[in-house]
């Protein structure tokens, strides 16, 4: 069975692509673990499954919880019919109508695809990060997500890398666990915006290490995080510093390996789109994160998932019942 539309991934972006297709009638499906090829997966919700207070996405005038926007956006598309497979595409093919997704051996088609995969955090880079049960400490001190982990902390000293609105975010969301938090950046000023660096400045329990980077991660041996090997970046100078705990928040990757080759990406690996979410693929459309390297928020998301939807409407409704079209030279 050919599908009119397959939606990848969800998050603001995916969950409103699949509410307003589905209020059209057109019956999408969406896997909603986004893409796998061994990147690092939030699963159904992306990054808002990793955020405390949401403030700025309107409607909500005393906040809300990420994961409880991201629970009430996923009941909202069951409501309209939108059929929901929980897990994550392995490998598409582009390369002609139908387009070809599979998930493990099951291949699903469909004449128009939404890609909104999100984004992945990024890490340092460092062996310690490596998962417990490969002799890392990934997932016994290290984390990226504070919301996830910061309550095994409660009453102990922790550090945050980086020095973004993510990083602030973390940092001040910890203070209500750790007796400390330490933000290390590499710089001496920081990323974030101003209201941010004001709420994080304010903080008691908050202080800086600026100009340095992380070299090392203490102690795989005791299975747990019990200090850091820090470098000036202006002296040369190493120091150690003792935490129990490391939150690395230094920005995300675009989830796009899984289409490298088949969509016309830019140079960060963001796929890249013109009138706002057509790819380089006729009835290809791409929303949220893994095409916005600017704005990356929820809001803007979800906005970009409406025209997504919108486009793929008009389209399937321009072809009618002729599936296999040529590419328009216009598109």
């Amino acid at each position: 069975m050919v599908r009119k539309v397959i939606i990848i991934g969800s998050g603001p972006a995916g969950y409103t692509a699949a509410l307003y297709t589905a209020r059209a009638n057109l019956k999408p499906l969406m896997i909603d673990g986004g893409v796998g090829k061994g990147q690092e997966q939030l699963g159904a919700g992306g990054q808002l499954m990793i955020t405390t207070d949401v403030e700025n996405y309107p409607g909500f005038p005393h906040g809300i919880q990420g994961p409880e926007l991201m629970q009430a956006m996923r009941e909202q598309v069951l409501r309209f019919g939108t059929e929901v497979i929980e897990d994550m595409v392995t490998q598409v093919d582009l390369s002609r109508r139908p387009y070809k997704v599979w998930v493990g051996d099951t291949l699903y088609e469909a004449r128009v695809i939404i890609i909104a995969t999100g984004a992945s955090a990024k890490w340092l880079g460092l062996p310690e990060e490596r998962p417990v049960w490969e002799g890392g400490l990934g997932g016994a001190g290290i984390s990226a997500c504070a919301t996830c982990d910061g309550f095994f902390f409660r009453g102990k000293p922790i550090a945050v890398v980086g020095g973004g609105d993510t990083a602030m975010e973390e940092a001040i969301y910890l203070t209500n666990h750790a007796s400390k938090v330490s933000v290390i950046h590499r710089r001496d000023t920081l990323r974030a915006s101003k209201i941010m660096q004001e709420r994080a400045f304010k903080n008691p329990k908050i202080e800086f290490i600026w100009d340095s980077v992380v070299e090392r991660i203490h102690d795989p041996a005791q299975k747990r995080v019990t200090g850091l090997t820090l470098r000036n970046i202006r002296t040369d100078q190493r120091t150690e510093f003792a935490v129990e705990g490391l939150f690395v928040a230094i920005g995300h990757k675009p989830n796009t390996d899984l289409f490298v080759g088949q969509l016309e990406l830019d140079p960060n690996g963001y796929i890249v789109t013109t009138h706002d979410v057509r790819t380089s693929v006729y009835g290809v459309f791409a929303a949220g994160d893994v095409q916005d390297h600017e704005y990356r928020q929820a809001v803007t998301a979800a906005g970009s998932g409406c025209m997504a939807a919108i486009q793929a409407e008009r389209l399937l409704e321009a072809e009618g019942d002729t599936d296999l079209l040529e590419t328009p030279t216009n598109w």
